[in-house]
């Protein structure tokens, strides 16, 4: 592995930061994977912007506190990088590379002959079957500058983090654990949140292609109230037209992810079979019937209702990150 931080061997909590929220889960056991414990801390607006930490002071505070209420002080952490410093790209390597090369020849290429979007990568990556004597890997790259800030703000706090994984694969992996049999799909992974939209594409439980979009997220149009399950509640407040035009806009970006993976990736040969929704925003029901009016494509919410909990207590939709997290390699 090119970095301590994507694998691990004991069972640690995991910790799901996003411009808006601090949210942890923990399971009951590394044998019985069965949500026991989990929580949720709304930030106020400023403290992380489009992943990025633009006040680490405040932060660390607002986690310690977290810390102390979850009653997680000095526990081994999971974490996922932020959605705008990952990258995943299919590659090409010489058909006459060792497997143990793999690694060293990417340390070597990349910046090189191998391009990505930041320097400095922390990198992984799974060797694809070959096709007509064509060898190639799935990279995973996360922009190292970012993993380690969110890494020493753990380590800050007393906590010891010990991996770090990418939204789209904790996704999937609920996902699996979920379908009964997943099979032979061409499946589109849409993650809708307040403030950002993750899109990635699966063909055959491979993630293929990934696409980050931010959207626009006003604190001041949001009503905020504590629900009868204790967590905070989000009520629209604003002009319902600015939403629609959010909307709009997104779908605008799904369909051309659509277009690209079925024309551009595949001349036409393949189609997607499914879109699978998820994600924390309040109104992720009727952004489902809007999308199942615009595309053809069955649209799914992910039900992790199935799910059992400790004392069978529903975990939130909002946890599902943190649960596929939680989930890796059960």
């Amino acid at each position: 592995m090119a970095s301590a931080l994507f694998s691990f061997k004991t069972r640690p909590v995991e910790i799901v930061i996003n411009d808006h929220s601090i949210r942890y889960i923990e399971l009951k056991t590394a044998s019985e994977p069965i949500p026991y414990k989990w929580g949720e801390r709304y930030l106020p607006p400023g403290i992380v912007k489009e992943g990025k930490i633009i006040d680490r002071e405040s932060l660390a505070i607002i986690l310690e506190e977290c810390i102390d209420v979850w009653k997680i002080k000095r526990r081994k952490v999971r974490f996922l990088v932020p959605d705008p410093f990952v990258t995943i790209r299919k590659l090409p390597i010489p058909n006459d590379l060792h497997i143990d090369e793999i690694e060293g020849y990417l340390y070597m290429e990349i910046g090189e002959t191998i391009h990505l979007p930041f320097e400095d990568p922390v990198f992984d990556y799974i060797v694809l079957p070959e096709q007509e004597e064509k060898r190639e890997i799935l990279l995973f790259a996360a922009h190292r500058e970012h993993v380690e800030t969110y890494s020493g703000l753990f380590t800050s706090v007393k906590l010891h983090p010990i991996a770090a994984d990418l939204s789209s694969l904790a996704l999937y992996r609920l996902y699996y654990q979920l379908a009964e049999k997943p099979g032979n799909e061409n499946l589109l992974f849409i993650q809708f949140d307040l403030d950002h939209v993750n899109m990635s594409i699966f063909e055959n439980e491979i993630p293929f292609f990934t696409r980050h979009l931010d959207v626009s997220f006003d604190h001041k149009q949001w009503e905020v109230t504590i629900a009868r399950s204790g967590f905070q509640q989000l009520t629209y407040k604003g002009d319902p037209q600015e939403l629609t035009n959010q909307f709009d806009e997104v779908t605008k970006e799904i369909n051309m992810m659509m277009d690209f993976y079925q024309f551009s990736l595949n001349q036409g040969k393949n189609e997607l079979t499914k879109i699978l929704l998820t994600g924390d925003h309040p109104l992720l029901d009727t952004v489902q019937k809007e999308l199942q009016k615009r595309f053809d494509v069955p649209v799914e919410l992910l039900d992790s209702s199935k799910i059992e909990t400790e004392k069978n207590k529903p975990l939130p939709a909002s946890h599902n990150l943190a649960l596929g997290l939680a989930l890796k390699e059960v």
